[in-house]
């Protein structure tokens, strides 16, 4: 009986534990790159007020972004499916490459827009990491008292 008890507890234990996983996969709709990039370029419209050439100045750069964005993870997602590290060479120029585009774009930004606007922009940009960095923070911190009460 005792055997039959705990085979039944492991079956449900697994049977959740595939469902949550297989939850995290479906997050939400995924956009489009175009989509993605008319949705940045029109909250950058309202908070920065930009004109019609500002804006036709930045949506190629915002769709630049957008698409080296994605190509990057799912670069990531195909090396985690195989399993394979990238090496440190690679890490490095992939982290090299990253800041290349972020200066790059940031250069961009600073001749499209003017100075108010820019330092908006850089506010903008600051409180978005920082948002980012509490929300890591909150994940680690909910993962830990997971692993507490396993135990």
């Amino acid at each position: 009986m005792k055997k039959i008890a705990s085979i039944l507890i492991l079956a449900i234990a697994f049977t959740l534990s595939a469902e949550a996983q297989g939850k995290r996969e479906k997050r939400g709709p995924k956009l489009t790159i175009e989509q993605h990039t008319d949705l940045t370029v029109k909250r950058m419209i309202l908070s920065l007020e930009l004109s019609e050439k500002q804006q036709k100045q930045i949506e190629p750069l915002i769709q630049n972004q957008v698409a080296n964005k994605r190509a990057a993870m799912l670069k990531r997602k195909e090396n985690k499916a195989t399993k394979k590290r990238p090496s440190s060479d690679e890490m490095y120029a992939m982290k090299s490459m990253q800041l290349d585009n972020q200066i790059a774009f940031r250069n961009s930004m600073k001749d499209i827009l003017n100075k108010k606007q820019f330092e908006k922009f850089e506010k903008m940009k600051k409180s978005r990491k920082m948002k980012g960095m509490k929300m890591v923070k909150k994940r680690k911190m909910l993962k830990k008292k997971k692993k507490e009460k396993r135990f």
